[in-house]
């Protein structure tokens, strides 16, 4: 490129390229310069893209000792800064720019590039390589922003970038990977999908008052997303769509603290077989419409839902399916609107509020070793008996077990005589006549002292009804002494003989007393055995 073709303005940035000196072409007021107002600039502030391409790909010869860049400031760029496959060594830095096309820097390799307060119809960095940092801060970009396969090895900064793309891709990074941190905080906004997929951040992922929106859609796509420290999606961060965080990896913790999540009629947050090394807190103020799901997710510390508000009455609010962590504090701001899914979760300890309990839970398979609070076991098997898929046998054995464990053996067989009477109301009609004499005989084998009320009543029973009138001795030759205590107790006795039943036989009322007790001791028997076996098994 001839340097007498060059304007002014671009004559300044030629002679400036060598030692790295800021060419500003702005006027100093403010208004006038905001990149959303370029239209009112005149010609002498325009810089060709080609003559940025002919500094970046090294036209001009540089000056040992100085340290070569393009620095521009409050330019108008015209034409294609196409930069494809190329390998550029020095910095490029532009402040307040205005592009009219889509820069292309797809597959080159980059020193450190600077796009603070620019505006630009989109940017194509599929595939490059960033020596250094990405740095748009502040920049408005338009037709999406492409990282997807791009590799920065410092920090990528996208505080206050607004990107727009309505029905399409704001962001498509898939594949991205950035050694340091990546900043999407500060007022950064997107409409339009945010495509993180398969993305890995070598520190932080900050998304702190972020606002996406892309409401028919997915707002925030991260599944497999691999990020080394922590996540950040709080401080006001509010997501109109689906965020979808599945299968990805956190090495910290994440945060959606006071976060506010939309998406009525369907997931708004999708977490399944999330890993996170740390804790996860969705809390003080998390707001969402739509469903939250983290099944199969892996939570080394505590999952945390304090104070969070979930509402989606038309199906499952809060999905824990499969999940395993440490600790769940399941403390909302209020009751959950719709359904709670914790079956066949592993939970260590599982903090609740009987105010707050979901009006339909799923809870088979659930288990836990320890909660917070206990309650009852009244009040625990109200919790359990709001669940959907009715009656389950697991959840009653895993929570008499905790019982045991705390040493409240009377609340956990109060439990287990809860199970026996709600599984009764899923059996034929002879088992539930049978479990009725059972229940009401000796309470299932879990009131073994009922079983001895009977007993000594009928004891009691017969001994006075034969004391008043002595039966019959069978063999007239023979005169053995009658024990009318012995006598019962011979009576309602199954097995065994106390010489007593085969001496003597009643006659009239008492032979049908006699046969009453004989028939109860039988039924009392069986029915002792079968609640010991009852009471030793599980079914």
């Amino acid at each position: 490129m001839n340097i007498d073709d060059l304007t002014p303005a671009e004559r300044r940035l030629w002679t400036a390229f060598p030692s790295g000196e800021s060419v500003d072409l702005s006027s100093g007021d403010a208004a006038l310069d905001d990149p959303a107002y370029a239209d009112r600039w005149g010609r002498e502030r325009v810089i060709r893209a080609e003559v940025l391409v002919a500094l970046l790909v090294g036209a001009v010869e540089r000056v040992p000792g100085q340290v070569a860049a393009v620095r521009l400031t409050g330019a108008r760029v015209t034409g294609s800064l196409n930069l494809g496959h190329a390998e550029v060594t020095v910095p490029l830095a532009l402040t307040g720019c205005v592009f009219d096309e889509a820069p292309h820097l797809y597959w080159a390799t980059m020193n450190s590039v600077h796009l603070m307060r620019c505006r630009l119809p989109g940017l194509v960095a599929s595939g490059t390589r960033v020596d250094g940092h990405l740095w748009l801060e502040g920049s408005y970009i338009s037709g999406g922003l492409w990282l997807d396969g791009a590799h920065i090895t410092g920090i990528l900064n996208m505080s206050g970038v607004q990107l727009a793309n309505p029905g399409g891709d704001a962001l498509l990074a898939d594949r991205l990977s950035v050694d340091a941190n990546v900043y999407c905080d500060q007022g950064f906004a997107a409409n339009g999908e945010v495509r993180l997929p398969g993305a890995h951040v070598g520190g932080q992922l900050i998304f702190r008052q972020a606002r996406l929106h892309n409401p028919s859609g997915v707002a925030l796509y991260a599944s497999r997303l691999d990020v080394a420290a922590n996540v950040f999606c709080d401080g006001g961060f509010t997501a109109e769509g689906e965020v979808r965080l599945r299968g990805a990896r956190v090495g910290g913790y994440l945060s959606f603290v006071g976060a506010r999540l939309t998406h009525p009629g369907g997931t708004a947050l999708n977490a399944d077989d999330l890993a996170v090394e740390t804790d996860v807190y969705c809390s003080d103020g998390f707001t969402v419409a739509g469903a939250v799901s983290f099944a199969g997710a892996r939570v080394t510390g505590q999952l945390s839902l304090r104070g969070a508000i979930l509402n989606h009455e038309e199906g499952t609010a809060l999905s824990l399916q499969r999940l395993q962590a440490e600790e769940v504090l399941l403390r909302p701001a209020e009751a959950i609107k719709g359904v709670a899914d914790l079956s066949f979760a592993r939970i260590n300890l599982l903090r609740d509020a009987k105010d707050t309990w979901a009006s339909r839970l799923q809870l088979d398979g659930l288990q836990y070793e320890t909660l917070d609070p206990p309650l009852t076991g009244r009040e625990r098997l109200a919790w359990i008996r709001r669940d959907t898929d009715g009656y389950a046998p697991q959840p009653y054995e895993r929570l008499a077990q905790t019982y045991r464990a705390l040493g409240l053996d009377a609340d956990g067989r109060s439990v287990l005589l809860a199970k026996a009477r709600d599984r009764r109301r899923t059996q034929g009609v002879p088992l539930r006549v049978f479990g009725y004499l059972q229940d009401a005989l000796v309470g299932y084998g879990y009131r073994p002292f009922r079983a001895a009320s009977w007993l000594i009543g009928l004891l009691a029973f017969g001994t006075i009804v034969f004391s008043l009138h002595k039966p019959s001795v069978l063999d007239d030759g023979h005169h053995p002494h009658f024990n009318p205590f012995f006598y019962t107790l011979d009576l309602l006795l199954p097995i065994g003989y106390l010489g007593q039943e085969m001496e003597f036989a009643p006659k009239g009322v008492y032979q049908w007393i006699a046969n009453f007790i004989v028939v109860s001791g039988i039924l009392l028997g069986l029915t002792v055995a079968a609640g010991a076996t009852r009471a030793l098994s599980r079914e």
